[in-house]
């Protein structure tokens, strides 16, 4: 996996800002490096769990407002996929988090127990990120609270 983090394509996730103070590249790098150490605890398939976290956003859209986010939220797995597919093969189980990784926000859930671990590391993930931007004595939401 260390070969993909030298990727241009992955390093370019450094140019997009997530969850308001993240990079795209922090947060995917915090969502493969958690869900491959729960999948290694659990005794699953942990190298294709951080593969496909570590891609799982790996699409190139700017923060556009609220109504273009919502629709990024449903589009951005189809292109992260896409995305991946052009960088490495990919296993069926690899697809499948990738494709399924915004479930409950989409309706088809993942397949495989990795995609779950993937899917609500990425959540809580982008809390964490979300809640420390928002509450930063340096944020610019902190009149607003």
């Amino acid at each position: 996996m260390s070969d993909l983090l030298d990727n241009e394509k992955i390093l370019r996730l450094a140019e997009y800002r997530q969850h308001y103070k993240s990079t795209r590249l922090k947060h995917s790098i915090d969502v493969a490096y958690f869900s491959f150490y729960i999948a290694k605890i659990l005794k699953l398939d942990y190298i294709s769990t951080g593969k496909a976290g570590l891609m799982h956003d790996l699409s190139f859209h700017e923060d556009s407002g609220f109504r273009e986010n919502v629709k990024m939220l449903r589009q951005h797995p189809k292109d992260a996929l896409k995305n991946a597919l052009e960088i490495c093969d990919l296993s069926e189980k690899e697809r499948d988090i990738i494709r399924r990784h915004m479930w409950l926000i989409t309706l088809h859930p993942p397949k495989y127990t990795e995609g779950y671990i993937v899917t609500f590391v990425d959540k809580y993930c982008a809390a964490k990120e979300f809640f420390a931007g928002v509450f930063s004595t340096k944020s610019v939401y902190k009149d607003r609270f």
